[in-house]
């Protein structure tokens, strides 16, 4: 039997039966079954990358790639800073200090974190930060940038005076004496995340300097700009003396959220890979019972010279054909979901818990293979069976009794 006849008896197969519907029905139920679930796997897969990539668009921002911490009470000391420049021309280097403040606008409070930073290296190493700076004509020394939600809070506009509270405790060691200082609020900056547009306040690193008593040689830390943190921070690791001050990357600081992310994404995967796979049962009965229905014109090629090889190359493409073809219409219909998603609002999320209201997607060149790869898997496993059945029919037992 050549390759044309084999080729004839899978069209023919793959034309609805009349006489036994319900074979049609079940190919038709495990095509669409494949397509579906290989559509939700893409689909869900993009979202989950797309909100874990804007959580650390966002989480990198605000976080910083690397930053240069003290191990000890002092501080970090300016030497280390103008000695790390000097040895990483290539990367971006913002020193700061940092204090927890109490905000008062025109009669109400807020609480927060203030940092004190290098206006100029600031702006250069935080997008988010210089979206604001970039407003300001000029940034003097008690001049202040806020987040969103603090603005809000507090009802500030342009050029209002807030007062800070400064906590410092007292020598005697049994009270914090508040040390109040008027800052100029001169814009605000929105990163999309609550906890940080919510706490995060800017000031000129001479203001708390001054506010704190610091010396103008030490910082609390430096905060680090780097294209590639993950191996720059063991040459940074390398340059700073170890026994003083230490060095963490963002993603150190926020590894168990991304890990939960990633567990909570390789389970989606298994469970919706599962859809794929009870489709997949679909195409074992639509297969086992074509079989069944064809058993006569399965004896009628085995004793006219078709091999077993032959028999079983019918019913293994038939089942690949339903699989494949589902795989590929779940890649367009999966596809098509992303673009339909991605540029109409038909989906919009709160902004102040997920970052952003527009739905985030973004495949994963790798889990799109990985869904492509183990949807076949599946569909040639269960092609697979149904084909060697197909080859254990007793031709003399058929032709006799049927």
């Amino acid at each position: 039997m050549n390759s044309k006849l084999v080729n004839f008896i899978i069209r023919k197969y793959l034309k609805f039966d009349h006489k036994n519907p319900f074979i049609s029905i079940s190919a038709i139920l495990a095509f669409i079954g494949v397509a579906v679930g290989v559509m939700v796997l893409i689909i869900a897969m993009a979202i989950m990358n797309g909100t874990s990539k804007e959580f650390e668009d966002k989480l990198f921002t605000m976080n910083y790639p690397l930053s240069v911490y003290p191990k000890f009470e002092g501080g970090v000391d300016k030497n280390l800073l103008l000695d790390l420049e000097k040895k990483f021309p290539n990367m971006l280097f913002s020193p700061y200090l940092s204090s927890q403040v109490m905000i008062q606008g025109d009669g109400s409070m807020s609480g927060g974190v203030i940092f004190g930073v290098d206006p100029k290296r600031e702006a250069k190493i935080n997008k988010i930060y210089k979206k604001a700076y970039d407003k300001i004509d000029s940034f003097k020394k008690y001049d202040l940038i806020v987040g969103d939600g603090i603005k809000k809070d507090l009802s500030l506009y342009s050029r209002q005076k807030v007062t800070l509270y400064f906590t410092k405790l007292n020598p005697s060691g049994f009270s914090m004496i508040p040390q109040l200082k008027r800052f100029n609020y001169k814009a605000s900056f929105k990163s999309g995340l609550t906890s940080y547009d919510s706490a995060y306040m800017y000031t000129s690193i001479e203001a708390l300097q001054t506010m704190l008593q610091k010396g103008k040689t030490t910082f609390d830390g430096i905060h680090i700009y780097s294209n590639n943190p993950m191996k720059d921070i063991k040459k940074i690791e390398k340059a700073i003396p170890q026994f003083s001050v230490g060095v963490i990357g963002w993603w150190q600081q926020n590894g168990n959220f991304f890990s939960a992310m990633e567990l909570e994404k390789q389970a989606l995967f298994l469970v919706l890979m599962l859809i794929i796979l009870i489709a997949s049962l679909n195409i074992i009965s639509s297969l086992l019972m074509t079989v069944m229905s064809r058993r006569k014109e399965i004896a009628l090629l085995l004793s006219m010279g078709a091999t077993q090889k032959e028999i079983k190359q019918i019913f293994f493409k038939l089942g690949i054909i339903i699989g494949v073809g589902g795989i590929f219409t779940g890649v367009v219909f999966g596809f098509l979901g992303m673009f339909v998603l991605g540029h109409f609002d038909i989906i919009s999320l709160p902004a102040d818990v997920y970052g952003t209201s527009k739905l985030p997607l973004v495949l994963n060149p790798i889990d799109f293979i990985s869904i492509v790869i183990g949807s076949i898997v599946i569909v040639l496993a269960s092609s697979y069976y149904p084909a060697y059945k197909a080859t254990k029919i007793d031709v003399l037992e058929v032709l006799r009794n049927e």
